[in-house]
């Protein structure tokens, strides 16, 4: 599939629920009012959009959320999806919190999920307590080390918050050097209302990185992983670690991808609004050639970039939906 703009979309990101076990500051407010079930795709519906984006070229699949493994049954999608690998799907990932992991990476690694990205923004359990409002860091540690002890490679992601977490950082990179996680900061983005000021949230990573160069050798590598992600090595470690800018550089040149929600609405772009309702043809009826054709006639209208800014005169979202909709 190729876009307007002569990019090939080989890359699908499917939110399987908008439901998560944490309430992380920068992704919900903390008094959520979450989707009625019947707007759900059931898992079957899932798995056959999966397939129709496969046939057409998808090569990767990313399961998100919200929190992917609170989903009741998810395994089933898991394995469902995994026997596509080899025909068509090369790659079946999953982003994470982690607190599933000790019971779910073992299934997982069955599926043939190979890497998972596990959300951690500070190795300190009082601040990961204040940044995800109800989670344990414990629980979260036991779940990466699950993985790690299951096979899977795995990736740590964090959000980087201003005044928050931005001293904790120089503490992470050590960490993941030593137990061989690579490691992916963030800027937050202006989805949805949080219930908070999202200004007084926001840290440009060109100024973190900055400060990490102070103690860390930063050497720039061409690795990538099919995301936005711009990769440096960490000379002193051996890992890598990759800065993910939607507000300080827009990435878009190279987007390879579109996100599904878990109501089967499939975003061409994170940072627009422009949508088309796969769940309606489904419903309708559709076979698998009108279904194919949906999908075609969305990725022709893909737009050319995101439009994310911070507004400092207003403290309200670019866009009303959350990231936990639309999948991390």
């Amino acid at each position: 599939m190729i876009d307007p703009f002569g990019r090939g979309i080989d890359y699908l990101r499917v939110s399987v629920t908008d439901r998560c076990d944490l309430r992380c500051v920068y992704c919900m407010s903390e008094d959520m009012t979450f989707l009625p079930k019947p707007e759900i795709l059931s898992l079957e519906e899932t798995q056959r959009l999966c397939a129709a984006f496969v046939a057409l070229g998808v090569r990767k699949l990313r399961i998100t959320g919200g929190e992917p493994l609170v989903r009741r049954n998810v395994m089933s999608l898991f394995d469902g999806l995994g026997a596509m690998l080899g025909h068509g799907l090369e790659e079946l990932t999953l982003t994470t919190n982690g607190t599933q992991l000790t019971r779910f990476a073992e299934p997982l690694a069955r599926a043939g999920v190979r890497r998972v990205n596990v959300s951690l923004d500070t190795l300190d359990a009082e601040r990961f307590a204040r940044i995800t409002r109800w989670g344990k860091l414990d629980k979260t540690l036991d779940g990466i080390f699950a993985a790690k002890a299951a096979g899977l490679a795995i990736k740590i992601n964090a959000v980087a918050l201003k005044g928050e977490n931005e001293a904790d950082i120089d503490e992470m990179v050590a960490w993941c050097g030593t137990h061989g996680f690579d490691l992916c900061l963030i800027e937050t983005m202006p989805l949805g209302d949080i219930g908070g000021d999202r200004v007084e949230q926001y840290l440009p990573l060109s100024q973190l990185r900055a400060r990490l160069r102070k103690r860390w050798t930063l050497t720039e590598t061409d690795y990538r992983t099919g995301g936005p992600a711009r990769y440096y090595t960490v000379e002193q470690t051996g890992r890598r670690i990759g800065f993910i800018t939607p507000m300080t550089h827009n990435f878009c040149e190279s987007c390879n991808r579109v996100r599904l929600t878990c109501t089967g609405v499939l975003y061409m772009c994170l940072g627009q609004d422009d949508a088309a309702d796969l769940r309606a043809v489904l419903r309708a009826g559709a076979d698998d050639a009108a279904l194919a054709q949906a999908i075609r006639d969305a990725i022709a209208r893909k737009p050319k970039g995101h439009d994310f800014i911070i507004d400092r005169r207003q403290d309200a979202p670019a866009l009303t939906r959350h990231m936990s909709v639309t999948g991390g």
